[in-house]
């Protein structure tokens, strides 16, 4: 962001904090019948979403009838900056929504841990290592994020190419890319870059068919080898899909929410890493596509003997401020917030695949039974167990990539230093 976004959304952030009301009144927070509490999202205000958050409104209503809950949805592009100003000014919203991973745990300090509080959903929610730090539990999850590779049946029909049977290395999986390229023009991969999440997709999507078991497992651990031939690899082939016009045109001028989905969703690129949740994901793609045109398919094998699997962790969660007046309160909010009720109407409105593994999502259609399924073998994101401050980086030197202005070998010796430091 640059220096000119950054200081209206530091003087929004101070306005909208000096608003902001934590809870109040006397008494236990059990049954606790006057006060407010403020949430901070980017969710409550989407259409998709509004049954979600009318259930959670519902059922914290019931234990706390006098308390007022105001949602304030904050734009996702400036929201961990309006989050950065309350945090230093240690007052502001007493609920907060968080990626998992990175984002919440460099920010560990401004939380409260809720393992006392949230005994009772351990084992009815999954996902919870994405908020965790230190073996604390800074939020509930209230979804499952992960990256599968969907792509468009129909042009692989088109193509001659078997649409139930999509290819299973990285030679096949060009070979048909430019199968469908001549048979219909669709590219093959639609690619967004602009915000410098597209890497971040590409690492975790791929990944798995790239690095060996033992690699795999050793990044999620910490223990990252960013010289090793595999970890280059992947970064080699973001450049030559670049370079070779797999990619839909302009990658670093294409937003992906939602420009490069829609890409997808037009039948303009083939194949596309998405989410498996709420957005870019298996409903979005069957609206546009129709259902039965949506297919997902594991990581093509480029190293032999790799093990494909879905990337996924917790998604989205909700966590309590340090600064809010009555704890138990707030976390009973966030036990509304990922009540079943709430989640059941989070999946059936948005399309989320929900931490709540008492939901049934049997009815969701082909490409949600596969990732449903995919999950069981399922292991943590690659580019979830980087620091917001590797993540940034990565997005820019993903764009130099791409633009030739930085090698290979030059951006994983940058990265190792930036992951040693963070």
């Amino acid at each position: 962001m640059s220096q000119r976004a950054v200081w209206p959304a530091l003087l929004t952030a101070l306005l909208v904090i000096a608003g902001c009301g934590s809870a109040s009144g006397t008494g236990s927070s059990t049954g606790q019948t006057s006060g407010k509490l403020v949430v901070w999202d980017w969710k409550s205000g989407d259409k998709a979403a509004a049954g979600y958050v009318q259930q959670a409104k519902a059922d914290f209503a019931k234990k706390h009838p006098g308390v007022t809950v105001e949602f304030v949805a904050q734009p996702f592009d400036q929201y961990y900056t309006l989050l950065g100003a309350a945090v230093q000014a240690g007052k502001g919203p007493d609920v907060v929504l968080f990626n998992g991973g990175g984002q919440i745990r460099d920010r560990a300090d401004s939380l409260l841990p809720l393992d006392q509080y949230i005994a009772p959903d351990k084992q009815r929610l999954a996902g919870w290592d994405a908020f965790r730090k230190d073996d604390k539990t800074l939020a509930a999850p209230v979804t499952l994020q992960g990256h599968p590779i969907y792509y468009n049946k129909a042009l692989y029909a088109k193509a001659g190419l078997d649409a139930e049977h999509p290819a299973a290395t990285w030679d096949d999986f060009v070979a048909g890319c430019a199968a469908v390229k001549k048979a219909t023009g669709a590219r093959c991969l639609s690619l967004g870059n602009k915000e410098g999440y597209g890497i971040q997709f590409f690492l975790s999507g791929l990944g798995s068919g790239i690095l060996t078991t033992k690699e795999y497992d050793d990044w999620i651990a910490g223990r990252r080898d960013w010289q090793s031939p595999n970890v280059k690899r992947i970064f080699q082939l973001w450049k030559q899909a670049e370079d070779a016009g797999l990619n839909t045109s302009g990658p670093n001028s294409t937003a992906m929410f939602n420009d490069s989905f829609a890409l997808f969703e037009s039948g303009k690129a083939a194949t596309v890493i998405g989410l498996m949740s709420d957005i870019g994901h298996w409903k979005d793609f069957g609206e546009f596509l129709k259902p039965e045109n949506v297919g997902v398919m594991p990581a093509p094998v480029v190293t032999p003997g790799a093990v494909p699997s879905l990337a996924y962790d917790g998604g989205i969660g909700y966590g309590v401020a340090k600064w809010t007046k009555d704890p138990a309160l707030a976390a009973d909010l966030v036990r509304s917030l990922t009540s079943t009720e709430a989640l059941r109407a989070f999946y059936t409105g948005a399309g989320a695949i929900v931490s709540d593994t008492t939901i049934d999502t049997s009815a969701s259609g082909p490409a949600a039974a596969e990732i449903v399924a995919a999950i069981k073998s399922g292991k943590p994101a690659l580019h979830v167990a980087l620091s917001a401050k590797t993540l940034d980086l990565l997005g820019r030197l993903s764009q130099q990539l791409l633009a030739g202005s930085i090698s290979v070998d030059a951006a994983v010796t940058q990265l190792a230093a930036a992951d040693k430091a963070n």
